[in-house]
C-alpha cells in the first residue's frame, strides 16, 4: 500500500504546487483576439515574418518601436499577403496597408503609414478588412512588451 501511495502524493503535491501557466501574449482588435509575437528591437523587427510560408488566421505579430515617428514596411523575402495595420503612442489605428503582396523581385516596395506610428501590426492578409477595422480604432495589448530597444 505505501508502494502505491507515495507516487499518488506526489502526483498531487506536484498538480498543487505547480506554477500558473502565463497566458500567451496577444492583441485585441475589433473584439477579436490574436496570439502575439513581439518583435522589440532592431533584430526582431528586422527578421519579421520572413520566410514563413503561413500565418494562423487568429496569429499576428507586433511591431514595438520606442518613439512615434514615420514608418514603412516592406515584404522582401516575405512568402504571404499580410494586412501591415499603424497605431500611434495611445494604440489608435492611423493607417492600414491591406493585403500587401508578397515581394517577387528586387527592388521591394515599401508601405508606409500615413502618419507617424509607434506600433505596427501584420495580420494575414485580408483580416483586417473582415474585422472592419478603421482609422481610429484602438488597439489593446495583452501580456509584456519588455524592453524596446
Amino acid at each position: 500500500m505505501k508502494r502505491l501511495l507515495a507516487p499518488l502524493l506526489m502526483v498531487f503535491v506536484t498538480g498543487a504546487f505547480a506554477a500558473p501557466q502565463a497566458s500567451a501574449p496577444a492583441v485585441q482588435l475589433h473584439g477579436k483576439r490574436f496570439t502575439t509575437e513581439f518583435a522589440t528591437n532592431d533584430a526582431s523587427r528586422e527578421r519579421g515574418l520572413m520566410m514563413r510560408t503561413e500565418l494562423a488566421a487568429d496569429h499576428s505579430m507586433l511591431f514595438v518601436f520606442p518613439e512615434d515617428a514615420p514608418r514603412w514596411f516592406w515584404m522582401k523575402n516575405t512568402l504571404i499577403p499580410l494586412d501591415i495595420l499603424y497605431f500611434d503612442g495611445q494604440r489608435k489605428l492611423v493607417s492600414v496597408q491591406a493585403n500587401v503582396p508578397p515581394c517577387k523581385a528586387d527592388p521591394c516596395p515599401s508601405y508606409p503609414s500615413d502618419l507617424p506610428a509607434r506600433y505596427v501590426l501584420e495580420l494575414a492578409g485580408g483580416t483586417a478588412a473582415k474585422l472592419g477595422a478603421q482609422v481610429g480604432d484602438e488597439l489593446t495589448i495583452e501580456g509584456t512588451v519588455g524592453a524596446v530597444q
